[in-house]
């Protein structure tokens, strides 16, 4: 077991620092409002009295932290390329025992332990997001909770000022997906999961280090919160969250046959008003 981050780990955290974000890889950690947002997401676990629960992709550590004094049955894990520890401590958070992935998708837990998964900021970065939910699926118990959070949402206008500025968006590293609800309500149900809420969140920039947005952090979170709630405003949020239950073998199929029934009365409804508005065309000419 290591004490401290390993040199891999080391490695690809300045390429991160240097190639992906210019505030530095650790910017959410160094943020007021995006550290509310964390104790946030730990209160709302918290409050579902489930455990153990996996914190997928765990990263610095922070929600495995927020998690743990809340009293929850927690455990860590993330992907860590061509190292060959099975466990470490991590940099920021020593008391943490991190467990190494060291396959992109399978986890090294075995079957129906744990009873609920935390991704947070994780399944968008992913090589491919349905075998690792069919993976999550495997380590969940019958009707275990799956929490996503933080995936990025396809029409989010902070996406694309980030671009705009040269700051980290996703889409410039290699495996990041932006989503939409279309995608969401594809890929969730159609890997072993039943979608139980879908919201969308976070209109107001929240990696702020400043000490003002420290000071002012529950303040900004309260508006940022208020605005998400906002219909049609919020389509344009800057993330969505999902809440899912693990479903049997035996419903898999059919929550497919059922999702596919949903995109296929959508496709014929776009195309009916797609041929509306020829019609019309054709007409005015």
């Amino acid at each position: 077991m290591l004490t401290a981050m390993t040199e891999g780990r080391r490695k690809w955290t300045a390429t991160w620092s240097t190639y992906v974000n210019p505030r530095g890889s650790d910017i959410n950690i160094r943020s007021g409002p995006q550290m509310r947002e964390y104790e946030q997401i730990a209160d709302r676990i918290a409050a579902e009295k489930v455990g153990p629960v996996l914190d997928w992709g765990c990263g610095w550590g922070q929600v495995t932290d927020l998690l743990r004094k809340r009293g929850v049955d927690v455990v860590s894990c993330d992907y860590l390329e061509d190292d060959s520890q099975g466990t470490v401590r991590l940099e920021r958070f020593p008391d943490i025992t991190m467990h190494v992935c060291r396959d992109p998708v399978e986890l090294p837990f075995p079957d129906d332990h744990f009873e609920a998964v935390l991704s947070c900021g994780v399944l968008e970065h992913v090589q491919d997001p349905a075998a690792s939910l069919v993976e999550l699926h495997r380590v969940l118990r019958p009707g275990g909770r799956l929490f996503v959070y933080k995936l990025p949402n396809r029409f989010s206008y902070l996406e694309v000022i980030a671009r705009g500025l040269g700051l980290y968006y996703h889409g410039k590293l290699q495996y990041d997906r932006v989503y939409d609800r279309r995608r969401v309500f594809e890929l969730i149900p159609g890997n072993g999961f039943r979608i139980d809420s879908f919201r969308r969140s976070n209109m107001l920039p929240l990696t702020l280090s400043s000490p003002l947005a420290w000071r002012y952090a529950a303040r900004i979170a309260r508006i940022n919160e208020l605005l998400g709630g906002v219909p049609v405003v919020n389509l344009v949020a800057t993330n969505l969250e999902v809440d899912a239950t693990a479903v049997s073998e035996s419903n898999v199929f059919d929550l497919r046959q059922r999702s596919a029934a949903a995109q296929s009365e959508e496709r014929a409804r776009h195309q009916q008003h797609a041929g509306r508005e020829r019609e019309l065309h054709r007409d005015v000419a």
